[in-house]
C-alpha cells in the first residue's frame, strides 16, 4: 500500500540546482520547503536562448523542465526513508540534448510513436513523412516537437505551473495544417506532475502528443529496472509486426507475457520465448487502458521494492506505451557521467495508438478546425509501507 510523501528537501544542491522556489530559500530540517518556480539559463541553440525551469512543491518535490523540446530534465523524489534521488534519465547540459539521444524526457509530436511506411491518407490526400525508424516515421520525424524551442511562461498560480506554446506551420515534417499547441506542467502538493496538452488547427490533421521520460525509481544510472514491479491496467494490447507497427488486432493479455494486470517484476518474463518480445527485444508495446468514464483513469503503477518509491500514471488517453529501454546500450553517458545500459529505465508514454491514422478501427487521432485537442496525464509519486 502506498502512502503520500511528506518530507523536506534540505540537502542543498543537486546537479547544480537549488531545491527551492522563487521566493526565499529552504529552511532547516523539519520546516516546510518554499514552493514555486525558478528560471535559469540553460544555453543557446541556433534558434535562440534556452532556459531551465525548476518547479518545487510544498513537500519539496522538485521537477526541472527545459523549453528545448519541453523536456523533463530531472525529478527529485524521496525513498521511504526520505532519501532523495533523481528518477529520470537525462543530461546535465543542453549540448548533450542537442546531440543524438533517445528522446530523454521529451515532449513528443506531432505524432508520438510510429506511423507505418511514413505515410497516411487524410481526406483523400496522401501525406508523406520522414522515414526515421526503418521504413516508418517515429515521434514526429527528423525535427519533431522535441527539437524546437517552445515559448515559455511562468504562471502566477498555485500550484507552480509552467506553460509552453509552439506553432507548427502547415507542412512541417509533412503534416498538414497550422497547429497551435500548448502544454502546461503543474506540480501539485499531492506530489503529482500534471501535464495538460491542448491544440487547435486550421486544417484537418492528425495529432498525438506525449511525454517520453525514462524512469528508474531507484535513481538514474543505478542499474537495470528488472526488479521494479509494474501493474498495467489493461486487458488488451496492440500486437505488432517485425517493424513494431500494430497489426490492427486488439489482443487479450491473458495467457501472454504482457499480462500485468497484477503487479509483476518487469524482468519476470521479459526474455520469454514469445514473438512479440522478440520483435521489441523486450517490452515496447501499446496497452489499451481500461477506462472508467471520460476523465482520468489509472494506466499503470510501478513500485521499486528496495527504495519503496511508487509512481502511478493516470491519463485521459486511450493507450500507454510500455518500453523497457531495450535499445540503450551503455554508449550514452547521462547526468553525473552515469552510464545508461540496456534496460536501465522504463517509459510509460500515454498516447493514442501507434499508426492510428492508418488503422480505422483504432481511436481516431484526427483533429479538425473548430475542435480543440485536449489530453491530460498525471505522474503521481508516493512511497510504499
Amino acid at each position: 500500500m502506498a502512502r503520500p510523501i511528506h518530507f523536506v528537501c534540505w540537502f542543498g544542491l543537486v546537479f547544480g540546482a537549488v531545491c527551492g522556489g522563487v521566493v526565499g530559500t529552504l529552511g532547516a530540517p523539519g520546516q516546510t520547503a518554499n514552493r514555486g518556480i525558478r528560471k535559469s539559463a540553460f544555453g543557446r541553440t541556433a534558434e535562440g536562448q534556452v532556459d531551465l525551469y525548476t518547479l518545487t512543491n510544498r513537500n519539496g518535490i522538485e521537477v526541472r523542465i527545459t523549453n528545448y523540446g519541453g523536456r523533463v530534465v530531472s525529478i527529485l523524489a524521496p525513498d521511504r526513508h526520505g532519501k532523495m534521488a533523481d528518477v529520470v534519465l537525462g543530461f546535465d547540459s543542453l549540448d548533450d540534448y542537442l546531440g543524438s539521444n533517445p528522446f530523454f524526457g521529451a515532449l513528443v509530436g506531432r505524432y508520438a510513436n510510429r506511423i507505418a511506411k511514413a505515410r497516411f491518407t487524410l481526406d483523400g490526400v496522401e501525406y508523406k513523412l520522414a522515414q526515421n525508424n526503418g521504413p516508418n516515421s517515429l515521434h514526429g520525424g527528423l525535427k519533431g516537437f522535441d527539437k524546437v524551442i517552445w515559448a515559455a511562461r511562468e504562471l502566477l498560480k498555485d500550484p507552480p505551473t509552467l506553460e509552453l506554446t509552439y506553432v507548427s506551420q502547415d507542412g512541417e515534417e509533412g503534416y498538414p495544417g497550422k497547429l497551435k499547441a500548448k502544454v502546461v506542467y503543474a506540480l501539485t502538493d499531492k506530489n503529482e506532475l500534471r501535464i495538460d496538452y491542448t491544440a487547435t488547427t486550421d486544417k484537418d490533421t492528425v495529432l498525438n502528443l506525449t511525454n517520453h521520460s525514462y524512469f528508474n525509481l531507484a535513481g538514474q544510472g543505478t542499474g537495470d529496472i528488472l526488479k521494479h514491479e509494474i501493474m498495467i491496467n489493461a486487458d488488451r494490447f496492440t500486437p505488432v509486426d517485425a517493424t513494431l507497427i500494430p497489426t490492427g488486432e486488439l489482443r487479450q493479455v491473458q495467457g501472454t507475457p504482457l499480462d500485468f494486470r497484477r503487479a509483476t517484476a518487469i524482468g519476470a518474463r521479459i526474455d520469454a520465448d514469445d514473438e512479440q518480445l522478440k520483435f521489441g527485444k523486450g517490452y515496447d508495446h501499446n496497452f489499451v487502458i481500461n477506462h472508467t468514464g471520460r476523465g482520468l483513469s489509472l494506466a499503470a503503477r510501478v513500485t521499486e521494492p528496495e527504495s519503496g518509491r511508487v509512481m502511478e500514471v493516470l491519463t485521459t488517453q486511450p493507450g500507454v506505451q510500455f518500453y523497457t529501454g531495450n535499445f540503450l546500450d551503455g554508449t550514452v553517458h547521462g547526468k553525473g557521467g552515469k552510464v545508461y545500459g540496456r534496460r536501465s529505465a522504463f517509459c510509460l508514454e500515454t498516447q493514442h495508438f501507434p499508426d492510428s491514422p492508418n488503422q480505422p478501427k483504432f481511436p481516431s487521432a484526427e483533429i479538425k478546425p473548430g475542435q480543440t485537442y485536449h489530453q491530460t496525464t498525471v505522474y503521481k509519486f508516493s512511497t510504499a509501507e
